[in-house]
């Protein structure tokens, strides 16, 4: 279980350490965020590429990838069965109407995901803002203190 620390009560490297700590955390949690929008957009684009798997398009030539710079010609010859990604080289074969719920599976599931981690990130980037703020008063108490200091040694 976490524990609760008053940041008021640590020192200035203390607080340097902690907010090391939540901007490594905060780094993570974006991260994850950016990593699952990426998956969720391509997801999306697989969804809306289903929009053209239609009677009116079959037989139609098409450029079929290779790699993201090399095509070869070909027809579009099926439009009621895809073949998806399902991970680790794994491919499932579906019609057009199961892939689009597939697709809408995975991208309610990933919206879920972030929808989890936002808070997170949002009480992350709440506690660093607390922790520089502290920050910046302990550096300006000790500033204070050393000017006064510095104006009673030569009194």
């Amino acid at each position: 279980m976490a524990q609760t620390v008053n940041v008021g009560e640590l020192t200035l490297p203390q607080l340097e350490l902690l907010k090391g700590q939540l901007d490594q955390e905060v780094e993570f949690l974006s991260s994850s965020i950016a990593q699952l929008k990426v998956v969720q957009t391509k997801y999306v684009e697989a969804k809306d590429c289903l929009n053209v798997l239609n009677k009116s398009n079959e037989g139609k030539d098409l450029l079929v990838p290779l790699t993201s710079s090399m095509y070869v010609p070909g027809k579009l010859s099926d439009v009621e069965r895809v073949l998806i990604d399902v991970g680790t080289g794994y491919y499932v074969e579906k019609t057009a109407d199961d892939a689009r719920d597939f697709f809408k599976r995975k991208i309610d599931f990933l919206t879920k995901q972030m929808e989890k981690i936002q808070p997170a990130l949002q009480e992350k980037h709440a506690m660093k803002q607390a922790v520089v703020e502290m920050m910046s008063q302990k550096i300006q108490q000790l500033t204070a203190l050393g000017a006064a200091q510095g104006a009673t040694t030569k009194v």
